[in-house]
Parts: structure tokens; sequence; C-alpha cells
């Protein structure tokens, strides 16, 4: 099979049978072997019902439903254990994402060899308030902590290798970082494509403000991870030891100086009226704490894989 399309949504009945007919004539103008991965986000609406139809109707149409509301992330991660095309790309149900561009993206990582493309929405149609100036924001914050220089990191429109979206383990926000996923998981030759965005027909944005926040608190998470996922303890471990270091160092030399001048017969105050005393306690027991931190990250991280974040209500054609 040449390509999987995977297609996350969440109520967008209005726009799901124009979305499917049009990739379906893009498809069968470029002979391509293909099916579409419609993933029901727990819609509230006639979604499920309009995916079922067109399933009846085209056996390349394929359906997993979510028995709720579990975010984008989880509905990519499910499409991905599933897809079976040698190219996947990814788009969003809204029709702002383009089918047209889906024979140049398969070309990009089919032929040139790039394991994933990003789309890359230069002329935009949000609102350059709520979602332009964060999006830059968002951009350019996680171009300078990743190091890779992509313009638009949250495009829906996406092409990978198989390989890839098989590789990677997308949770949380993280659908936004994919690229910064293959990336830490080997997969260097990533490029970017400047696409089509068109202005939403139907409906309303399902995204917040809060979004970016998110975003943010995952691209700390991310780098955390590119850093130390696979060994907490060079993190915690290390801060532990240099934090108990320095809080023993100082309890030594309180101690030291409170010998002293006992031995001296020098006026002295008891060693719990010291202040430093508790500082340097303190430091102690942050110490012990972090190490121990670490410790049990590496446990952790040896006898317990990420678990399954979602729950599947049922699936179309598979």
């Amino acid at each position: 099979m040449d390509i999987s399309l995977v297609v996350p949504l969440l109520n967008e009945e209005e726009s799901l049978q124009e979305l499917h007919d049009w990739i379906a004539k893009v498809m069968q103008s470029n002979r391509f072997s293909y099916e579409i991965l419609f993933v029901d986000d727990g819609s509230q609406d006639n979604s499920w019902e309009k995916i079922s139809e067109m399933a009846s109707k085209n056996s390349a149409v394929k359906g997993i439903r979510f028995q709720k509301n579990y975010g984008k992330s989880q509905a990519l991660n499910a499409a991905f254990k599933e897809a079976e095309g040698k190219v996947v790309i990814t788009m969003d149900a809204d029709l702002q994402d383009s089918p047209d561009e889906i024979p140049e993206l398969y070309k990009l990582v089919s032929e040139d060899g790039f394991d994933l493309v990003s789309g890359w929405k230069k002329k935009r149609y949000d609102s350059k308030i709520r979602k332009n100036l964060p999006s830059k924001l968002f951009n350019a914050a996680a171009r300078r902590t990743s190091g890779l220089k992509l313009h638009d990191f949250n495009c829906g429109l996406k092409a990978y290798k198989n390989e890839v979206v098989k590789s990677v383990d997308v949770y949380g926000e993280m659908h936004r970082y994919i690229p910064v996923l293959a990336k830490n998981a080997g997969f260097s030759n990533i490029g970017e494509k400047v696409v089509l965005h068109q202005a939403r027909k139907y409906g309303t944005t399902k995204f917040g403000m809060d979004r970016f926040i998110n975003g943010f608190l995952d691209l700390i998470t991310i780098n955390f991870l590119t850093k130390f996922g696979k060994r907490p303890m060079h993190l915690f471990g290390l801060l532990g030891t240099m934090v108990f270091i320095l809080g023993f160092i100082a309890s030594l030399y309180i101690g030291i100086t409170k010998l002293i001048k006992l031995y001296n017969q020098e006026p002295t105050i008891l060693i719990t009226d010291n202040p430093w005393f508790y500082i340097a306690l303190t430091c102690m027991i942050l110490g012990s704490q972090l190490f121990l931190a670490g410790f049990l990250g590496e446990l952790i991280l040896r006898s317990k894989r990420n678990p399954q974040r979602y729950s599947i209500r049922e699936k179309l054609n598979m």
C-alpha cells in the first residue's frame, strides 16, 4: 500500500464527506493505493455515523472510535499502530489542510528519501492574536530548544516513512513535537514544505490559549527526556550528590568550629541555635531525596513501559 492517510477529528460531521471526496479524487487521479484512517476522538455529533456511512461505500475508509475525548496525540498514536502504508500522511479534518498536497508530500518521502516532511503554513487565515502570534513564539522556542529549523511544528499536515510512526510514542500534547521525537529516535533526514492553508469552512476551532501553555510544558518534558530519559540518575543523582556534599561540608565546618571554640574556652552558641545548621541539614535531606528520585527513576525505567492512554470503543474495516 502506498499511503495511509490519518485524520483525527472531533465534532467535524459537516466537513467529513467533502474531505473524503476530495481525498479520494486525489488518490484516484494519481493511482495511489491507499487507506483513510479516521479517528473519532469522542465526538458528540454525528461524525461516527458519517464515517460508518463512508466506510460502507469505500473499503479504503477505516475508523477508530474512542470512548471519550482523549486528545489529538492519543488519536494519532492509535492510528499509527494500524497504519499499513509505505508513507503515512496526517491532516486535520476541518478542510484547512489541502489534500492536493498529498502527491508532493508522498514524493518527498518515497523518492527524495526524507524520513519526515513537515508542512509549513506560511500564509495563515487564523486570528493574529489568538493563534498567529502565540504560534510564532511557540515555534521560536521549539526551534531553539530542539535544534530543528522548522517554521511550523504544529502544522497537522505531515508525511512520514512508516517506520518513523512505528518508532515514536505520541501522548499528552506531543503531537506538536513528532519531528523532535523522530529525531531522538534516530531519523535525522527531516524536511519542510510550504503548504496551502485554507480558512475554516465549517464549525469553530477546537483549540484555545491553554494549548500553548500545555505545549511549552511538553517542550520542557521532551528536552528533559532527550537528555536524561534513559538515565535519570545522571541528573538527579549528580544534583543530589552535589547538594548532599555541600550540606555535609557545611555541617562539618559548623561542628569543627564549635569544637575549636570549646577547646579554647571561647564563648559559643548551641549548634541548634545556629541558622546555618538548618540550612546544611536541609541540603543533606534534599540531596538524599534527589538521589533517591534518580534511583527510583532508573528502577521504573527498567520495569515499566508507557501504558496505553486511551480506550477504543469500536473499529471499522480493521
